[in-house]
């Protein structure tokens, strides 16, 4: 296989206004991670950057739910955010921050290249703006009520009751949070990036050249924006916090947070070059470097849309792949700053890791059920009980019992040394498990170059297991009791016992290898155990049999995982529904922004005949499926018990369509029917919404009907 000359490996910049919980973890950072030390064992030219997103309205409103300032909030935030990081393994050549002037200076340098270039417009608009407060508000500085759910406090870009993306023209009754009082329109000036220029060679790039390497799911994102139409963004907004627009004409505004973020990737690599005395511009510029962005899906638009104009425009490489994941919820519910429905990694910490019982084997822990149940294809969902499960069922009592069973018998049967391989006394189960070392190294190699980290720790783990169900199978213990008249074990058994406990042990050297990207803690004690120097991690070495030397004397055994208890998992939960409860007491405790409330007019009276013309009918979903193209659209097929019938429901950002099917719905049968994408909708689903803005299913007749 042929590998690029070098690699940049970079992961969301994450915004430096609050904690990060375990879902930002999962998203980004540990797949990142996970790559990035694969990469290093191959001994590949890589460096992998981050840091943390310090501009933004999310910097000064969180300054002022603290009572202090944006620059306290980003010099209180940036250095716990990267702790946080390094406590749970995630290693960066760089974690950099986009307060430094360093970065000011590049991105400041990057809108220059494409405003001198022509390669950005200048539109006039009229944006609303807080007399009082002598400001114009950024969307976040305007609450309204919501158009789609009538939601009293929904901000100037989303609802977050019913989720919907806004713009501050669209709400009703806009007021400004800074004053609580009604905004006026005033004319402003500002600089905008013209995606639609470039649809052609996105369309491209996107859409034909990755169709086979990029995940399905960036994919139908991208295509879903390419296919809507781009329209022109803006890269510069009236704000007091942020970059300076280096124009004398653009006095008193900033570049927008969306355009200068991205460009951290660019001067955090600067600033790793200035400090290793490299050259960074090879890792930007050269082709024969590989670039990978590590996201989230809520990022993908930014990450294979945006920013890759940006690169095209300014002279950069573009990125390789994007290999974003889905989102991971919490308990059976999304993860929430907001309403304290979340696990921060600094808790995680604090409650394991930094406990007397705690310590490394934890953070691994936690890293090994965040792969397990990595979103790489769809949204997945943490659970305490998940968590206990893996690390007792997998880590305990498969990879953590086979080394310790290994080093506990060869202590024990073999004088403490490693035992030499009799080669002409190999079986066909000997022969068979050494092949596995090789075959399972080619497979978690294989998958770790597809991004398919969850598949790939896999692999990993049915190697111990491999391993254990060899040990169980060759039985060294019963072999020791062969005994000759002198009451020593018979050389037969001995050469058995020796063959067995030498293959274990070698599984155990690679073992130590193979997990590297996944466990560095564990990887690392493995090899204090074999009395090994960490330079064995070289992938190099990975499927090789004689990584430890007959005769050498290794150390005693520990154990490498503890067991999570019942009562841990209990207080989590405890703990987690107390944060909701005490977050739903403060909600209710802070007095809502002055708005005029908004009632929808009523609809003109009907007479209960007219009520009456409707047919309802409970159906069964048999069939369902997304609509091509359209976002929120499920196709399904509901038996009507006299029929079956086609629906077309505005249902798919809610449910999965393979949950549905088999669910009872009750369905207006005699609506005329309305095309929708091409498809005849013959019907309508009822739907119920709760005070979340979770839909529910109705069924209008009960069982006793």
């Amino acid at each position: 296989m042929n590998h690029p000359k070098r690699y940049l490996i970079t992961a969301a910049l994450p915004y430096a206004n609050g904690l990060k919980h375990i879902g930002h973890l999962a998203g980004a950072y540990l797949p990142a991670d996970t790559y990035v030390r694969y990469l290093k064992a191959q001994k590949r030219d890589v460096v992998f950057v981050c840091g943390s997103d310090e501009h933004g309205t999310a910097i000064p409103i969180q300054a002022t739910k603290e009572g202090t300032t944006a620059q306290a909030i980003i010099d209180k935030y940036h250095p716990i955010i990267a702790q946080n990081f390094k406590d749970l393994g995630i290693a960066f050549d760089i974690y950099h921050r986009t307060s430094d002037p360093l970065h000011h200076e590049t991105a400041q340098e990057f809108f220059t290249v494409l405003n001198n270039n022509a390669d950005l417009e200048i539109k006039e608009s009229e944006q609303y703006f807080d007399e009082s407060a002598n400001s114009f508000l950024a969307d976040r500085y305007i609450k309204g009520t919501c158009p789609n759910c009538a939601y009293e406090s929904a901000f100037g870009d989303q609802c977050e009751r019913c989720g919907k993306s806004l713009s501050p023209d669209e709400l009703i009754n806009p007021v400004s949070t800074l004053s609580g009082n009604k905004p006026i329109k005033k004319a402003t000036k500002h600089w905008y990036l013209p995606l639609d220029r470039h649809e052609d060679f996105l369309r491209e790039w996107i859409l034909k050249d990755h169709a086979a390497d990029w995940r399905s799911t960036v994919l139908g994102q991208c295509k879903s924006w390419i296919d809507g139409g781009l329209q022109a963004r803006a890269v510069t907004r009236d704000l007091d916090w942020g970059i300076k627009v280096p124009l004398a004409e653009a006095d008193g505004k900033v570049l927008y947070v969306w355009f200068d973020a991205p460009i951290g990737y660019i001067s955090a690599t600067k600033q790793w070059a200035i400090e290793n005395d490299k050259d960074w511009k090879p890792y930007w510029q050269s082709k024969d470097t590989k670039l990978v962005h590590f996201i989230g899906k809520d990022n993908i638009v930014f990450h294979c849309i945006i920013f890759p104009v940006m690169l095209k425009l300014h002279g950069d490489i573009l990125p390789d792949n994007v290999p974003a994941n889905e989102f991971m919820n919490l308990e059976g519910d999304k993860m929430s700053t907001s309403r304290n429905w979340k696990l921060e990694m600094q808790d995680y910490i604090d409650d394991f890791i930094n406990k007397e019982n705690g310590g490394p084997q934890l953070a691994d822990a936690l890293r090994y059920y965040l792969t397990q149940i990595a979103p790489e294809t769809k949204d997945s969902e943490f659970t305490w009980k998940g968590f206990q499960d893996a690390n007792n069922s997998e880590l305990v009592n498969i990879f953590g019992n086979f080394i310790n069973r290994a080093l506990v018998l060869m202590h024990k049967l073999c004088k403490s040394k490693v035992p030499p391989l009799h080669v002409d006394l190999l079986d066909e189960l000997d022969k068979a498990t050494i092949a596995e070392i090789s075959t399972a190294t080619k497979k978690v190699e294989s998958l770790l170059e597809q991004y398919k980290f969850r598949d790939a720790l896999f692999e990993v783990i049915n190697l111990a297991r491999t391993g254990n169900q060899y040990m169980q199978k060759k039985e060294p213990w019963i072999l020791a009791k062969q005994l000759d008249e002198n009451g020593q074990i018979t050389i037969e058994a001995q050469q058995q016992i020796n063959n067995c406990l030498h293959i274990c042990l070698q599984i155990c050297a690679n073992l130590a290898i193979l997990v590297n990207p996944f466990l560095p803690f564990t990887a690392t004690k493995i090899c204090y155990l074999l009395k090994v120097v960490p330079k064995i991690l070289e992938w190099e070495n990975a499927g090789k049999l004689h990584l430890l030397r007959v005769g050498y004397t290794l150390r005693p055994p520990e154990l490498l995982f503890r067991k999570i208890e019942d009562t841990e998992v209990a207080y989590q939960i405890e703990k987690l529904q107390k944060a909701l409860e005490t977050s739903k007491q403060e909600s209710a405790a802070i007095p809502e922004i002055a708005a005029e409330k908004t009632i929808a007019p009523l609809k003109p009276e009907i007479v209960f005949d007219d009520f009456a013309k409707i047919d309802l009918r409970v159906g069964t979903i048999v069939s369902a499926e997304k609509v091509e193209k359209a976002d929120k659209l499920l196709k399904l097929e509901v038996d009507l018990g006299f029929e079956t019938r086609t629906i077309v429901s505005g249902i798919a950002m809610h449910f999965n369509p393979a949950d549905i099917v088999g669910k009872q719905v009750s369905v207006v049968v005699n609506l005329a029917p309305r095309k929708m994408r091409g498809i005849e909708s013959n019907g309508m689903i009822l739907m119920a919404e709760d005070a979340s803005g979770k839909l529910h299913f109705i069924n209008i007749i009960s069982d006793e009907e």
